[in-house]
């Protein structure tokens, strides 16, 4: 069964794939950068943007959606909105839990900056859910790579490259990808507890057989999320305690949406993507720490390169998210083999680097 609309691979909006190519090509022959434009929720993220304009808001609509096969298929332009809702009607979801920002995120732009939810460390990223793409390089050739099935994946997983590349290796123009069906049940339980005993909290409950879709540490309170068949979102509440929400799903978008008081305001916000059971970085600050411990935001003015340092001790690196100097890196330093690896990259891909340059790094 396909979604009424899109039986035949027609779409509810507009194919402009032909115009994207002729402004990718005219500018690769007079030289001018592009900044890749969607829903522009997502502009905050990475470096300061370059160059004009290149907006792909109007390629948009479902293509096609096989709810019994699990995969959706879908233009950039489309927003997250959209797709979350053809999927509620047949009882299906984003295993990624990407946030929709106020129903401006497109799914291009949420591949681009590998954006996902609180069920990230359970049921995979945006990135593990692609199947193929389809996008304009920096010739403006038109590629296709994968498909729409999981076992066709062969040779380089290009199509998993463009998760977190903001639009430096290519303009994404078309996105298959697998979906799930909601869960029968859920349930969150909340526990007061220090930042310390959450994170040991949080792996030991994710090293047993229980339906984990979500742990979250922030305000002094531990938040459980609870996942699956009945009987076993049911065992799992007896068996961890703590309070039973009665209404979880506000806070979970919360984290999510980055709605909640933690993010508000202008202070700098960091993101240390660490091995769970770190030990937590007594750097001072405000703290939430997401992902069973994963990922650990951090509110307020610090030396990067000390929190690069800390991150990397912790097994992993670090990235000013949000807010602070977007001229500067806002990425964790990279390697020279790291370097050399994206510059070849961007040099098989974008030669002339006229797609986004410098919003990943300066020097890309």
């Amino acid at each position: 069964m396909k979604r009424k609309g899109v039986e035949d691979g027609e779409s509810i909006m507009g194919d402009i794939s032909k115009e994207l190519v002729e402004k990718v090509v005219t500018a690769r022959e007079e030289g001018r950068a592009l900044n890749i434009v969607g829903g522009g929720s997502k502009s905050f993220f990475g470096r300061t943007a370059e160059g004009e304009p290149l907006e792909v808001a109007g390629h948009s609509g479902i293509i096609s959606y096989n709810p019994i096969e699990l995969v959706i298929t879908a233009r950039c332009g489309t927003t997250m909105e959209e797709i979350k809702q053809a999927l509620a009607e047949h009882g299906q979801v984003c295993p990624f839990e990407s946030p929709v920002f106020a129903g401006r995120a497109t799914l291009g732009g949420t591949l681009a900056c590998n954006f996902s939810g609180p069920a990230r460390p359970c049921l995979g990223s945006i990135r593990d859910a692609v199947l193929g793409t389809r996008l304009i390089n920096g010739k403006g050739e038109e590629m296709k790579f994968g498909g729409q099935v999981m076992k066709n994946v062969a040779g380089y997983d290009v199509s998993r490259l463009q998760a977190g590349a903001l639009g430096t290796l290519g303009v994404i123009t078309e996105i298959s990808m697998k979906v799930l069906p909601i869960p029968a049940a859920t349930a969150t339980v909340a526990m007061e507890m220090d930042v310390a005993e959450s994170i040991g909290l949080m792996n030991r409950v994710a090293g047993q057989p229980a339906p984990l879709s979500g742990s979250a540490w922030v305000d002094g309170k531990l938040y459980l999320r609870f996942e699956g068949a009945a009987s076993a979102v049911e065992g799992a509440v007896k068996k961890f305690g703590g309070e039973v929400m009665e209404e979880s799903s506000a806070f979970w978008e919360g984290v999510t949406e980055q709605t909640l008081d933690f993010f508000q305001g202008d202070a700098p916000l960091w993101r240390l993507s660490v091995k769970s059971n770190a030990p937590h970085i007594d750097a001072g600050g405000s703290w939430l720490v997401d992902w069973g411990g994963a990922q650990r935001w951090l509110r307020g003015d610090f030396d990067k390169a000390e929190l690069e340092r800390q991150a990397s001790e912790a097994g992993g690196h670090l990235s000013l998210f949000r807010y602070g100097d977007r001229s500067g890196e806002v990425f964790h330093t990279a390697s020279s083999v790291q370097q050399r690896l994206q510059k070849n990259l961007k040099a098989a891909f974008d030669p002339d680097r006229i797609l986004n340059p410098g919003r990943l790094y300066s020097w890309l």
